[in-house]
């Protein structure tokens, strides 16, 4: 068992929304959000009253503790607005990829069972088709609504902040359910990952104690989805709280990025290893003015060391790196940000209140320093479970508090960390999750295929790509077939290599032998 060389943190009984904000209003006029395409900010000052009127509405819309609001939107000022308000009615807020389908939002909208969906008319053509079915009585869009037909009524998020703003008062306990974000878990597709005010409260704390930010100081550009467990909680609650100022993207764009960095002068630059490649190599970047940064933060996906230290030499600042789960709100464990400190190639050791095991997968055995195995953790951050489904919860959390999460890696005599493999079949496409058994059971519904699997294939730019394998039973080319899935997936999840092959390896039991499959050379 490794512990955390940190001391232990101290969780307070403090409400989400009420801890974030705690030391608003004494931060006065600095800015809190700027959106970064018109320079609109929202101050220290200005924030509470904001979230309380926001929440106060939503009261009036029927909107309780316990119901479930859906955000499916690209970043804005406004999206963390909608957080907080929901978080302070004692709601639980569950967050949706802007690139989903019609399909992928109807499922988590019915498997949620959202009551309200926050949104942007820009998306209108996927979610007024994806209402149908679901328990949505309220669209509130983050724009001007368009005047064009709806299956709900819809409103500008505008509105919610010009009524009066008192929400009620709620009682709310620390293991109330507050966040429900969707993670495919360690095989299967997405379920909602049951996270409470104690679960995001402890990780910020967790995050914090490994010297993440400087509280009252850091100036940051997020343009990491703030659907994402990364982006939610390790940006922007965490940035939030302690008194960091977010310029917002909705999106990446490397040219307008690099833009904001010299504008703005971020001190603390969040990022993913597509970035990170891009920082080191895109000649874009040549001769642009990083001295501001004092460091970049890399999470989502492991980095690897020839990459860090290109970027590092080329940016001039030190890389730290973070590895987490959706499961564990998300951080478990912190690289130093100071180089001396730093292992190439390490995720770091456990944060603080952390404890993490390294286990032979087989035989459920602890395994010795430098051997590969199973990565175990337990602490204040882990997940309740997953909503509705006990067998799943059952599968990765056992009755002692360990989540079983599905990556495999050693840790080293000092207790570092190194992610090497994953036992989950997940795919990480720029830190996106992607789940094989969907795009394979989309494959098997085309009139011909026969057989199919789909498996990890590295990328640098991309982390991973989705590379499929199928068996024909009638002639059928390799575009058609990916043309097929990427019209019925978001473009992340497009499958980017495809190959035709006799037949799938599989086990005497049926299990698809992707080792095998991942070790096949390219045709």
């Amino acid at each position: 068992m490794y512990s955390s060389p940190h001391p232990p943190v101290e969780i307070p009984p403090t409400p989400l929304t009420e801890f974030v904000l705690a030391g608003a209003v004494a931060r006065g006029a600095r800015a809190a959000l700027i959106e970064a395409g018109t320079g609109r900010t929202i101050t220290y000052a200005e924030l509470p009253s904001l979230v309380d009127r926001a929440a106060a509405s939503l009261a009036r819309l029927g909107i309780a503790k316990g119901h479930v609001c859906a955000i499916f939107a690209a970043n804005s000022p406004e999206y963390v607005i909608a957080v907080l308000a929901v978080a302070r009615l004692g709601a639980v807020v569950t967050t949706a990829s802007p690139l989903y389908t019609k399909d992928d939002l109807k499922k988590q909208l019915q498997d949620s069972g959202a009551r309200l969906l926050f949104t942007m008319t820009a998306l209108g053509s996927t979610w007024r088709e994806a209402l149908e079915g679901t328990a949505v009585e309220h669209v509130v869009t983050f724009d001007a609504p368009a005047a064009t037909p709806s299956p709900r009524s819809v409103s500008a998020f505008a509105a919610l902040l010009t009524g009066e703003g008192k929400p009620p008062r709620v009682a709310i306990d620390p293991g109330d359910l507050v966040a429900l974000p969707y993670s495919s878990g360690t095989t299967g597709l997405p379920k909602g990952v049951m996270l409470t005010h104690r679960n995001l409260v402890a990780n910020i704390l967790q995050i914090d104690s490994a010297g993440h930010c400087r509280h009252g100081e850091d100036v940051a550009i997020v343009f990491l989805p703030l659907f994402h467990i990364y982006g939610l909680t390790a940006i922007a609650l965490l940035g939030l709280w302690s008194g960091a100022t977010f310029v917002v993207m909705p999106k990446f764009e490397l040219e307008p990025y690099l833009d904001l960095v010299e504008r703005y002068r971020p001190t603390l630059l969040h990022v993913v290893p597509p970035v990170v490649v891009a920082l080191a190599k895109h000649p874009a970047v040549a001769n642009r003015d990083f001295s501001s940064v004092r460091k970049l933060f890399s999470g989502a996906a492991p980095l690897g060391a020839d990459v860090i230290e290109q970027c590092t030499r080329r940016i001039g600042c030190v890389i730290q790196q973070g590895y987490g789960l959706t499961e564990t709100s998300p951080a478990t464990n912190i690289t130093s940000e100071d180089p001396a400190e730093i292992k190439a190639g390490s995720v770091g050791p456990p944060i603080a209140s952390t404890e993490c095991r390294v286990v032979d997968a087989q035989t459920g055995r602890d395994v010795a320093p430098g051997i590969d195995g199973e990565i175990w953790i337990r602490g204040p951050q882990v997940m309740l479970g997953y909503l509705n489904r006990p067998a799943d919860t059952r599968a990765v959390l056992d009755d002692d508090g360990w989540f079983h999460s599905g990556d495999i890696g050693h840790a080293d005599a000092d207790g570092h960390f190194f992610i090497v493999d994953r036992l989950k079949e997940l795919i990480k496409y720029k830190g996106m999750q992607v789940p094989p058994a969907e795009l394979e059971a989309l494959l098997l519904s085309h009139p011909a295929v026969a057989d199919a699997a789909v498996v990890p294939f590295p990328d640098e730019e991309a982390g991973e790509i989705p590379r499929a394998f199928v068996v024909l039973k009638r002639a059928a080319t390799a575009e058609e077939l990916m043309v097929f899935v990427a019209e019925r997936v978001a473009p992340y999840k497009k499958v980017r290599r495809l190959e035709v092959i006799d037949a799938i390896p599989k086990s005497a039991s049926g299990k698809i032998l992707r080792r095998l499959l991942k070790d096949r050379p390219p045709a």
